[in-house]
């Protein structure tokens, strides 16, 4: 079987847990027998591009001709089974959909976000879950608050894009959302439920940590809607020592938050940005791990590193993280209390939890499971008349 992968990559200076997946998911399918055939474009190369080409940058959303035409030439050179699409913006543009059918190849996405319906992808604005733009022919509610980029002239770019592809998106023949809740949003798009298979992203396995590790770990984006203050407020209920220590990893605006309940408290520490391999530690040192999302976060790599290695995970309850937790930790509100609650339990029965954790990524979320899944879409819509 021969397979377009299509992936406009995020900037290498933003952190993409999607880059990582798909990268993951090439070699899977490679390493399974397909014939992958990458078609990846990177927001990087805009800053190469000249002026005139910056110029008809705000059409590229709707549709980039550089990448149309390419992508056109691979089909009819190759002749691939399905073109997979996964994140289309802004160099590759959902017209993807349109060049692969003109060339009867049937379409296959993974849907990362809510970007069908919200201009950023996040149903998340100024502090809290947003959803005007739902059920709009044209998403104008995201025009008047500058929610891309915090450009009115931007997001009003994207907001067209939104409305134009609209269509578009309904000639998809399959869909993979990641979690129920991306199912959920689809269906209210109007995706029938035939059309849509829940499969999560899974990743490596790095292998079962030995020990149950102490305390927890809080790895993110260190941005408002990933949880940060919700976690610190939570964890300043407990006297200092009294649930082990507290790590945490990452960087973004509220990193001062971070340094400063570092220098405050003797139980917490503060590691910043750092590389894959010492994540990994991390969450080896670590018994249980906390992702404390307060928009409706659809699948937080994290957390599958975390069961990956036998850590049960504390969540709240937005997005996929209750579906990725599942049996394998605690969900609680995203309130200071109910986490702080949350925290005193997990502490007293996380090492109860870690061969739970275990268990769950060895049977829902290992790329030996998943891709024979993603194989079996495969074969099911390139069958189909």
């Amino acid at each position: 079987m021969k397979v377009v992968v299509a992936h406009n990559r995020y900037a290498s200076g933003q952190p993409s847990g999607e880059n990582v997946i798909v990268d993951a998911e090439i070699a899977q399918l490679t390493g399974a027998g397909v014939t992958v055939l990458p078609f990846l474009r990177s927001s990087d190369e805009i800053g190469t591009f000249s002026t005139a080409q910056k110029v008809l940058l705000p059409l590229s959303p709707v549709r980039n001709g550089t990448s149309q035409r390419a992508l056109a030439d691979l089909l009819k050179s190759e002749k691939p089974d399905i073109v997979h699409l996964h994140n289309p913006y802004p160099l590759i543009s959902p017209w993807i959909i349109k060049t692969a059918h003109a060339h009867n190849v049937p379409v296959v996405h993974t849907v990362h976000n809510y970007r069908q319906v919200c201009a950023p992808g996040l149903y998340f604005r100024d502090g809290h879950i947003c959803t005007e733009c739902r059920g709009k022919a044209f998403p104008l509610p995201a025009v008047k608050h500058a929610c891309y980029r915090d450009s009115k002239a931007q997001s009003a770019v994207m907001a067209a894009t939104l409305a134009y592809h609209r269509g578009t998106w309904k000639h998809v023949d399959h869909f993979i959302a990641l979690t129920d809740r991306i199912a959920e949003h689809l269906m209210d798009f109007g995706i029938p439920q035939a059309r849509i298979t829940v499969k999560p992203n899974g990743i490596p396995d790095a292998g079962s940590l030995q020990d149950t590790g102490e305390g927890f770990l809080y790895a993110a984006r260190l941005s408002p809607e990933k949880g940060l203050a919700l976690v610190l407020d939570a964890w300043e209920r407990h006297p200092d020592g009294a649930l082990g220590p507290l790590r945490i990893i990452g960087d973004g605006p509220l990193r001062q938050l971070a340094i400063d309940a570092a220098a405050r408290r003797g139980d917490v520490t503060y590691l910043g940005a750092v590389d894959n391999s010492v994540v990994r530690a991390e969450i080896g040192r670590a018994a249980c791990v906390i992702a404390a999302s307060t928009w409706h976060d659809v699948l937080p790599t994290i957390i599958l590193e975390a069961l990956s290695g036998g850590r049960p995970v504390l969540v709240t309850d937005r997005g996929g993280m209750p579906y990725l937790a599942g049996d394998a930790g605690w969900v609680v509100q995203p309130d200071a209390a109910a986490l702080a609650d949350g925290l005193r339990t997990a502490y007293a029965g996380a090492a109860e939890l870690a061969p739970v954790a275990r268990r769950r990524y060895l049977e829902h979320f290992s790329p030996d499971v998943l891709t024979q899944r993603l194989l079996a879409i495969y074969k099911s819509v390139a069958s189909s008349p």
